[in-house]
């Protein structure tokens, strides 16, 4: 898997308008997760751990309104398999969300 695959990210919203990040499993393990939103740019910065960060650009005005009025949001980090049945959540966190 390249670079680029790795940084591949999706946003999913429920029902009642809860946001959760989707993308690949990094490495190391989430600790003190934080994730800061430039509404300006349309991009953030999870800031995973001490170590390690991940650039999120060109998010959707959507996914932005709903997550305004949040304080958390979860993210779900998957070990994508051959097969889809074959993908399974490496880390589930909730990142405390700084706009």
């Amino acid at each position: 898997m390249d670079e680029n695959e790795l940084n591949t990210y999706d946003f999913v919203v429920n029902d009642e308008d809860e946001v959760m990040l989707l993308l690949h499993a990094q490495d190391s393990e989430p600790h003190n997760a934080r994730i800061e939103i430039d509404m300006e740019e349309k991009s953030a910065v999870l800031v995973r751990n001490e170590n390690d960060e991940i650039l999120l650009e060109g998010i959707d005005d959507n996914i932005l309104d709903s997550l305004q009025d949040e304080d958390k949001l979860l993210v779900c980090e998957l070990k994508i398999g051959e097969k889809d049945e074959d993908t399974q959540i490496a880390y589930a966190y909730e990142a405390d969300l700084v706009i």
